[in-house]
């Protein structure tokens, strides 16, 4: 099968920095047509270190065409609209109200095309007490809830790595779009798809709650322990690193021991289930500490792992980055941009056996493909694209 699943579905593309890049992404590497509607200087993530683009844009970007557009002039206005009628999706992440004010919100878009599925991604929603607080990964992070359980017990607050809160929202934009492209199969009608970065995150909580709920106290930061009625949860120091490793089981505890020389220990009933291995948490820690202090990171894992341990190395971003088996499986490859060098791109970590996988391409410079989509979508000519260029409105 050649065709891919989203092959046909255009999608206007307004969003910038993670969250609604993300999804227009997933929409890209699943087949659909997508447009990056950008202002003359390109969206802010563009900008890398001198002449280079970021990193972060040629990650978010890959397989889209660009546009500029004045969106602050009448004919930029117009050209969107007419745009609108011909798409089947528009994607924005601005701040909650900035379309409406721009005269191209959902009600007015709607009635330029009914079937038009509006998707609008934002920190706090489009309605309720929040929705104007700007938000970004960081401070939605704290906003959550999330900052609060991370990080070193007695320790202040920390934020996560990376950006949780952004591709969360991505995902969840993505997945709206297509309920709602199901949707309009049955019904013909388009719709507004809303989501918030604060209530994508809501779900990542869920065994921080049901602690909360089952204990009625707050769960602590506890960088190197664990909220949920498990032990060992946490990570430990190898001789040149750390490994990750949790037990779900009593059958893994007791592989665990006799990884780490205490057979003696299996079927003792002070560490016969869950709860009383919690409550023995240091001391469980302790032990498995005290064997893989003087081991190499590589062993100590490969031990684990050969027994059926849930476990894996604490790696840095240059192991993640080289990562042979996501390089086999093609989620990641080794590219040549004629700007940037070698760099890694990603593709899409979600995959349909019966479609074609698509293959990932380099970002597109700043309205490279301005012409052939006003031909292709508009049918203007190239008068008329000489003269929208003139004018800067493209």
């Amino acid at each position: 099968m050649d065709a891919k699943p989203l092959d046909g579905i255009r999608v206007l593309d307004l969003t910038q920095i993670y969250q609604g890049p993300y999804s227009t992404f997933l929409m890209a590497m699943a087949g659909a047509e997508i447009v990056k509607v950008e202002p003359h200087g390109g969206e802010r993530m563009r900008q890398g270190v001198g002449d280079k683009t970021s990193l972060a844009f040629a990650t978010l970007n890959s397989n889209k065409k660009s546009l500029t557009l004045d969106l602050k002039h009448p004919r930029g206005k117009e050209i969107l609209k007419s745009m609108a009628k011909e798409a089947d999706v528009l994607v924005e992440n601005f701040a909650a109200g900035t379309m409406d004010r721009l005269g191209l919100g959902y009600e007015v878009m709607r009635e330029i095309n009914p079937r038009l599925i509006y998707a609008s991604g934002t920190g706090y929603g489009l309605t309720g007490p929040d929705r104007d607080m700007l938000a970004m990964d960081h401070t939605i992070q704290a906003a959550a809830g999330l900052m609060s359980i991370t990080g070193e017990a007695g320790g202040p607050p920390a934020r996560a790595g990376g950006t949780p809160c952004d591709i969360m929202g991505g995902i969840h934009l993505y997945a709206g779009v297509l309920q709602a492209l199901l949707g309009r199969q049955a019904t013909g009608k388009g719709t507004l798809v809303e989501t918030a970065m604060v209530e994508t995150m809501y779900f990542t909580l869920t065994s921080d709650l049901a602690a909360y709920h089952r204990t009625g106290e707050l769960p602590q930061r506890r960088g190197d322990k664990s909220a949920a009625n498990t032990a060992p949860y946490s990570r430990f120091r190898c001789k040149d690193g750390w490994i990750a490793l949790i037990c779900v089981s009593d059958a893994q505890w007791d592989r665990i021991l006799h990884v780490i020389g205490r057979d003696d220990l299996i079927g003792n009933p002070d560490y016969g289930d869950r709860e009383k291995r919690h409550a023995r948490e240091s001391e469980v820690n302790d032990m498995i500490n005290a064997w893989c202090h003087d081991l190499p990171q590589d062993e100590a894992y490969a031990v684990m792992r050969k027994n059926r341990v849930p476990v894996a190395p604490v790696r840095t971003l240059a192991d993640v980055r080289a990562d042979p088996h996501m390089h086999e499986r093609g989620m990641l490859k080794w590219a040549q941009h004629p700007d940037m060098g070698e760099i890694v791109l990603p593709a899409a970590p979600i995959r349909l056996s019966a479609y074609p996988k698509e293959e990932v391409t380099f970002f597109p410079e700043i309205g490279a493909n301005k012409a052939d989509v006003l031909r292709d979508w508009l049918g203007l000519s190239d008068a008329d694209i000489e003269d929208l260029t003139d004018s800067k409105i493209i």
